[in-house]
């Protein structure tokens, strides 16, 4: 797999509504975790939509991994200007991510018009990748099920790979196990 399209929650829908919220750093390592594994398998690029949530987190993740591997970022918005009704610190994160993505460029030139372009943005990112990342619970979805139904529809050897609440739990563990009070 060299193309993964990373996607998952918005921060309200996980009830984060702090950039600094204590829960994100556990998010983030289960992300570079799983990119990790895809980097030695020979995972060369990562695409999102540059959604607030697990995907800005994710382009984090890999700008930081950018310093000890050869992996780039792709941002894919819908429309322009997909940040306008975002809160502050969040549209601030956004415009670094894409001022410094190796690839940004929304599907559709101008401002919201319509539904039509969240569906045109999960069909061209599971057109473009060989497989996906996806944080979410199967009883709770939330947005990023259409996404995920997208991706199921396609053809069958397009994988889909998924970070679970038990994925996340795994985490927050072995950050907790490096802690030096955690042994006392």
């Amino acid at each position: 797999m060299k193309i993964v399209a990373v996607t998952g929650y918005k921060p309200m829908e996980l009830s984060i509504f702090k950039v600094d919220d204590d829960r994100i750093k556990f998010i983030k390592a289960a992300i570079k975790k799983r990119i990790i594994a895809f980097i030695e398998e020979g995972l060369e690029w990562v695409l999102t939509s540059g959604q607030m949530g697990v995907e800005l987190w994710t382009a984090e993740v890999v700008l930081e991994l950018q310093e000890m591997y050869d992996i780039k970022i792709g941002v894919i918005p819908p429309f322009e200007n997909q940040e306008s009704r975002w809160p502050e610190p969040i549209k601030q994160q956004y415009h670094e991510i894409s001022s410094i993505a190796d690839f940004y460029q929304p599907l559709y030139q101008g401002d919201y018009k319509g539904a039509y372009q969240f569906k045109a943005k999960n069909k061209w990112l599971v057109d473009k990748s060989d497989g996906c990342l996806i944080l979410i619970h199967d009883e709770y979805p939330g947005s990023n099920r259409f996404f995920y139904e997208e991706a199921q529809r396609t053809a069958k050897d397009y994988p889909i790979y998924i970070i679970t609440p038990a994925d996340l739990e795994d985490v927050v563990e072995e950050i907790r196990m490096q802690e030096p009070d955690y042994w006392d």
